[in-house]
């Protein structure tokens, strides 16, 4: 015999936590390409000849991967509390969409950014 938990989905409280989760790390990863953009800046004469975005090798790199580290380690990070609130038997389903809501933001971030390092 199995034993399965009831699939909850009206639960105000775990949505707002799980709303706020998703929030703050999609919120994380927008502030660090935002820093990475205004940091490389575009004003220098040498990026003149060059795409107006992250004129270093660096920012380049920084803008593609760190983002896409930060939404996806939130990601996992949210079935880890999905999984924690399944096994003391909570509304664990908003969790679990929340975690692949911010996997599915990586992927659309990684296919958007990931044009930034063809030459």
């Amino acid at each position: 015999m199995t034993r399965d938990v009831e699939k909850r989905w009206y639960d105000p409280t775990t949505f707002r936590r799980a709303g706020w989760y998703a929030g703050a790390v999609i919120g994380a990863a927008l502030a660090i390409m935002v820093i990475t953009l205004v940091a490389t800046g575009t004003d220098r004469q040498d990026c003149a000849d060059m795409q107006p975005v992250a004129c270093t090798d660096s920012g380049h790199y920084i803008l593609v991967f760190v983002p896409t580290g930060i939404l996806l380690l939130g990601g996992l990070g949210a079935f880890v509390i999905a999984y924690r609130t399944w096994r003391s038997g909570g509304s664990w389903p908003i969790w679990h969409g929340a975690g692949w809501i911010l996997l599915t933001f990586m992927l659309i971030y990684l296919g958007m950014s990931v044009r930034v390092l063809a030459p």
